[in-house]
């Protein structure tokens, strides 16, 4: 029984560990702020989430499970509302996108009409 629960932990671990990795990766490479902010939120979730897991499961205690799956509900209530409010201010403070992206759905009739989407310089 303790190899299985072995099992189950590394493979916690290790795909939570991946998905920050990901994460990571994605902050590095991706070109603008909105798609880092989607990776960091999105795969920096589930991946600590899973890591979270892990450990409490891990630890045999129930009372560290229970504070290990609290932790995970509230960071993954928490992280993409907090992700999707810090890029709408963003989008209000002027930040653009890259032109990769396709379209910016925040933009308003008037700020297409006098040209606001157009890459200035």
């Amino acid at each position: 029984m303790d190899l299985l629960w072995a099992v189950i932990v590394t493979a916690l671990l290790l795909s939570g560990a991946l998905f920050s990795l990901i994460a990571a990766i994605g902050i590095v490479r991706l070109p603008d702020l909105y798609s880092r902010m989607h990776a960091a939120s999105k795969a920096g979730t589930v991946g600590s989430g899973l890591l979270l897991l892990a450990v409490g499961i891990h630890s045999q205690d129930i009372s560290v499970l229970a504070r290990a799956l609290a932790g995970f509900v509230f960071f993954v209530l928490t992280a993409p509302i907090a992700a999707h409010l810090l890029a709408r201010a963003a989008h209000k403070a002027g930040h653009r996108l890259t032109p990769p992206s396709v379209r910016d759905e925040l933009l308003t009739r008037e700020q297409i009409t006098r040209g606001a989407y157009r890459k200035k310089g």
